[in-house]
């Protein structure tokens, strides 16, 4: 059996950073810290930094007073944030500057008097977090049609902004909606929309140009993964979501001779080579990887943890900064 590997697949820069904040505030100032949500849409992730001592929670007020607090990737609204420096919390902050970015574009637009539009998934951590930042109304769209029902006047002055887990390509079809819909429209352009999930998705297609089966290591919770499974199916191809190697069906390789492997952003590669081994119980397997875009963006740690103490004060990114 021929498998041939994605690239780029797994971590991006934003989870590497968020998972470096958990493991270097454990070292630094001990266990336990305390994470609100998980701190990137992995179990295998999150259950290693909990034997390291990391405590996820779903609520602020199930922290104690003066614990080490580490907000997730996804970013939060601004209201938690409010929470956290009225209880005094030393805070640490692990959304992705990408997150952060769309989180400025957002409030920018409404400063200008831009009636706002979000074109994300109701419910998603990420898009919770982005109108919570806004400070202002938000419409959130998702499909097509989700455009048609807007009340809003075709000559409003209007701006968009997207969740962060959508690519070029999935937002091309609303954005082009939203252009017929209304005269008057501003929205970031296509370099500000997250580089690593369009990467990611277009190894993807490559990929199943290639393969007779599609394999995604990932999360089930995990948006970007699930997307990259669709994107398989979308091909033609058979295309399975899988945590582990421990998912996988004997049934799915019956004459299959190539099997095309992938990861979400947020799963790890170790979790990419546990899928490998288990394909070798069922035969011989060789390995190779598609040439594709080698990524070598490093997000900056927060201040607290290169010097000093986390503070009651929050620290907010407020544009996505990038060491190459």
């Amino acid at each position: 059996m021929r498998v041939i590997l994605a690239q780029p697949r797994g971590f991006c820069a934003g989870v590497v950073r968020a998972i470096e904040i958990v493991e270097r505030s454990l070292e630094k100032f001990g266990a336990p810290v305390y994470v609100r949500h998980e701190i990137v849409h992995n179990r295998h992730v999150v259950e290693r930094l909990e034997r390291m001592g990391a405590v996820f929670v779903d609520e602020l007020d199930e922290i104690p007073d003066g614990a080490v607090t580490i907000f997730s990737a996804h970013g939060v609204a601004q209201s938690i944030i409010d929470q956290a420096k009225a209880r005094g919390l030393p805070v640490l902050d692990a959304t992705c500057p990408l997150v952060s970015k769309v989180h400025l574009q957002g409030k920018r637009y409404v400063a200008r008097g831009r009636a706002l539009i979000l074109i994300g998934h109701a419910g998603h951590p990420e898009v919770e977090g982005t109108m919570g930042q806004i400070g202002a109304a938000v419409h959130l769209v998702s499909t097509v049609e989700d455009v048609t029902r807007l009340d809003l006047p075709r000559d409003a002055p209007v701006a968009y902004v997207t969740q962060t887990t959508l690519s070029v390509d999935d937002t091309r079809g609303v954005i082009a909606a939203l252009h017929a819909r209304f005269n008057d429209l501003e929205g970031p352009n296509v370099s500000d929309i997250c580089y690593a999930t369009q990467h990611r998705q277009s190894a993807v297609r490559d990929l199943c140009a290639m393969a007779d089966l599609l394999l995604v290591v990932g999360s089930r919770n995990s948006s970007n993964s699930n997307r990259l499974r669709e994107i398989g199916i979308e091909q033609g191809l058979p295309s399975h979501l899988i945590s582990d190697g421990s998912e996988l069906d004997p049934a799915w390789l019956r004459g299959v001779e190539t099997v095309g492997l992938t990861a979400g952003a947020s799963a790890p590669e170790e979790l990419v080579l546990d899928v490998i081994e288990a394909l070798r119980r069922h035969g011989e397997v060789t390995v190779e990887q598609l040439d594709g875009v080698r990524e070598n963006i490093e997000f900056r740690l927060p201040a607290e943890l290169r010097s000093g103490q986390p503070g009651a004060e929050t620290p907010r990114k407020t544009a996505a900064t990038a060491d190459q």
